[in-house]
């Protein structure tokens, strides 16, 4: 029973030589993921540049003016559009040379009785100027009737705003004569259909958009926004007509 004793106690000091040994080499083996030196900016300003551009689209979004903004469009000739944004909420934009191969002026508008689309009359359409409805003011336009320039001041303010949208935000530097706060925004879903689209976007401190660069080409502000109308008026009567395709013969 003594020699078991003394047996014992060799082994306890073996093991107190070399359970702390093991336990370094377990923390060597698995450094710590927090930075030593306290500064990791990166993730920090990413950050901060998403809550700014999310309060900026909030403010843009409560924001009522009626503006023009050059349109530079991937294909065809650069041409100024109108912005309405109406106080009861309804929108419209024109859109100078859109239809039937930029033939054909329109104008889309969003209001509480339903989204239409809208033609003048031009020498390649001697009929009348007339609406023709699209559905119904939530509805989506048509892909194929899509012009997609209201998009940066109507839905994509809705992705903007949501910090849950798979989105990633940094800051931009602004375009040649562009004065605002602009943010590179991406998007990171594996998705074909994107929330928005990925590009450039910049904002007055007041909200106002002041330029988009994306896939639909890019959009700056001409000028000072001007008072908005009570509510949006259509270019035209109400038809049973077809609408307007950029291609088509409609």
């Amino acid at each position: 029973m003594h020699a078991h004793r003394r047996a014992a106690r060799p082994l306890t000091g073996v093991l107190a030589l070399t359970l702390p040994a093991l336990l370094a080499s377990c923390v060597a083996d698995h450094p710590r993921t927090t930075p030593t030196d306290g500064a990791d900016p990166v993730p920090v300003q990413v950050d901060a540049a998403r809550d700014e551009l999310a309060g900026l689209a909030a403010a843009a979004q409560d924001r009522h003016f009626t503006a023009t903004y050059a349109f530079a469009p991937p294909a065809g000739p650069s041409r100024t559009v109108t912005w309405t944004n109406a106080n009861d909420g309804g929108w419209r934009v024109d859109l100078p040379g859109w239809g039937r191969g930029g033939t054909v002026d329109v104008s889309l508008a969003g209001t509480s009785d339903g989204l239409f689309q809208c033609a003048l009359p031009s020498t390649a359409r001697v009929r009348q100027a007339g609406c023709v409805r699209l559905g119904d003011t939530d509805d989506a336009v048509p892909r194929r009737l899509d012009p997609r320039v209201q998009h940066p001041f109507t839905d994509w303010l809705e992705v903007l705003t949501d910090r849950e949208a798979p989105l990633a935000v940094s800051p931009a530097t602004p375009p040649a004569g562009v004065t605002g706060r602009c943010y590179a925004v991406d998007s990171t879903a594996a998705s074909m259909n994107a929330p928005l689209d990925e590009g450039v976007y910049c904002f007055g401190e007041d909200g106002t958009p002041v330029a988009v660069r994306a896939t639909l080409g890019s959009l700056t502000l001409t000028g000072r926004p001007g008072p908005p109308p009570a509510t949006v008026e259509l270019a035209a009567a109400v038809t049973e007509g077809e609408p307007v395709d950029p291609d088509g013969t409609s």
